[in-house]
């Protein structure tokens, strides 16, 4: 019985339809490679035309004139490529489904595809739905080998695309007078939302495309300013009987004054040089466009500093470094459910059937480890009784598996515990009889002490008879002073100095010759 997919919108899968392009170019239709530029000419009415033609169904414009902007105004460019290059270039890593072999052997089936050097460059052209809303990568199949395996990732132009008139939000193919549904298991579909809303109107092209409209005109009249700056006004002036004829050739001889600062008049005609005396603020239009190049950065970077020169720009950019970190995560967290989506869960699918759970990719930078605190606390809580991963310990510290045959540290051995019951071996009653011998030679200065205390008793026993009955027997602290002084009295001060004298005598001897009394 043939196995049957369903994708993860619940449409069935048509294996032969995967076998071909859906979206190839074509010549003669509407899937051509032809440029539009609306941002030619644009102005404050015909972009409005533009984004409303874009929600009401037809975005082919719309599209173009985001393609346009990233290359006309370099600033817009540069901080879009650096978002989408920032977060094509972070770590990704493949968490299998689980610790079975089968999990394994399937999340290693994605590792080794997503390895691949032409993988990065492929996630930024999905990344292109960052300024554009939406990108659609066809994922073109190779069935060779009895397998199924990916072998380009095809971008495709978004203006080959439209979108469904009722929900506006299911992505649609253009193909003539028809607008085809994109097939399971074929496309990576990217939505990216800057805003809640449908995905047209979710990419960052759609706020800069005010701010690139003015600062065009900014950078048009600051052109025509440049050109004219510091040059003297050229009047002339042509007499009452002068014919249209006569002024069209003036007109065009000081114009050409302008240029090449040559030309040629009638006698009758008079030219008249008029010096410019320029005054106010000239660098209006530089302030102009670097402000409308800050609001870019902002709403593509989430921040200024890394892009715009300003005071202290240069401490303040060490924290951003490039993109915000809260924006990259986000984008990471979205790309990566994109192609669990439409990647991940199409191969595991049609190489090993369908999966209660899948690998995941996982995007993002890796999160920072205190190894040492982290090496303390498991040495410390294992011993009792914490159960911790060797695999994950390793992946916490940065270290691979080792290989079968690598020569491996090993922990210093430990003596062999004794065991009370067991015979003792020859040898080992010689070591025994070696060990007694050595126990049996105290130390002089502790002989010397047990000496000591032997003299000392009968010197004492005196005092502390039944001492202990007439502490508890006093009603005060001078009554028990009055006891202890009257006992002490008895004590023969002199026999007790001697005894100290000689036990040190004889502790010194014993140092300093080496020998046990």
């Amino acid at each position: 019985m043939a196995m049957t997919w369903y994708d993860a919108f619940g449409r069935r899968v048509d294996t032969t339809a995967l076998k071909q392009e859906q979206a190839a170019p074509t010549v003669g239709g509407v899937r051509r490679h032809d440029a539009l530029h609306p941002a030619a000419g644009l102005t404050p009415g015909r972009l409005a035309h533009i984004l409303r033609d874009s929600i009401d169904g037809d975005p082919e414009n719309y599209l173009a004139l985001a393609e346009d902007m990233e290359e006309r105004d370099p600033h817009y460019g540069s901080v879009l490529f650096t978002r989408k290059a920032q977060v094509a270039g972070l770590d990704i890593t493949v968490e299998a489904a689980g610790e079975d072999a089968k999990s394994v052997e399937i999340a290693d089936m994605v590792r080794e595809y997503i390895g691949r050097d032409a993988f990065e460059i492929e996630l930024r052209d999905i990344l292109d739905a960052t300024g554009k809303g939406f990108s659609c990568t066809e994922i073109l199949w190779d069935t060779s080998e009895s397998q199924w395996r990916p072998k380009r990732l095809a971008w495709r132009d978004p203006r080959w695309f439209t979108f469904d008139p009722v929900d506006g939000e299911t992505p649609l193919l253009r193909n003539g007078g028809s607008n085809d549904p994109l097939k399971p298991f074929g496309w990576i579909f990217h939505s990216f939302k800057a805003k809640s809303g449908l995905p047209i109107r979710g990419g960052l092209a759609r706020g800069v495309a005010w701010t690139f409209l003015f600062k065009s005109f900014t950078i048009k009249d600051w052109a025509i300013f440049c050109e004219a700056y510091g040059q003297p006004l050229r009047l002339g002036k042509y007499g009452e009987g002068a014919s249209e004829t006569d002024k069209a050739k003036l007109l065009e001889a000081v114009t050409s004054i302008g240029t090449d600062f040559s030309a040629i008049v009638p006698a009758s005609m008079m030219i008249e040089f008029i010096k410019a005396d320029l005054s106010g603020s000239h660098d209006l239009y530089e302030k102009r466009a670097d402000w409308l190049d800050r609001q870019t950065s902002k709403l593509v970077l989430g921040q200024t500093s890394t892009t715009d020169a300003q005071k202290g720009s240069y401490a303040v950019g060490k924290v951003h470094d490039g993109v915000r970190d809260d924006i990259e995560k986000a984008d990471a967290k979205s790309l990566a459910g994109t192609l669990n989506r439409d990647l991940v869960r199409p191969y595991v699918d049609l190489n090993h059937g369908p999966q209660k759970k899948y690998p995941k990719i996982c995007i993002g930078r890796p999160d920072e480890v205190d190894v040492e605190a982290l090496v303390k606390n498991v040495s410390t809580l294992v011993p009792l009784g914490l159960p911790v991963s060797k695999k994950v310990m390793l992946d916490k510290i940065g270290l691979p598996e080792p290989k079968a045959g690598e020569e491996l540290l090993v922990a210093p051995k430990q003596p062999a515990p004794v065991d009370p019951n067991a015979q003792p071996k020859p040898g080992d009653r010689q070591q025994e009889a070696v060990n007694s011998a050595q126990a049996q030679k105290r130390d002089a200065i502790e002989q010397a002490t047990n000496g000591l205390l032997g003299d000392w008793e009968p010197l004492v026993k005196p005092i502390v008879a039944g001492l202990e009955a007439e502490i508890a027997a006093a009603s005060s602290a001078d009554e028990v002073k009055a006891i202890l002084a009257k006992r002490f009295e008895g004590l023969n001060v002199e026999a007790l100095t001697e005894q100290l004298a000689r036990s040190a005598f004889a502790a010194r001897l014993a140092g300093e010759s080496g020998e046990t009394l």
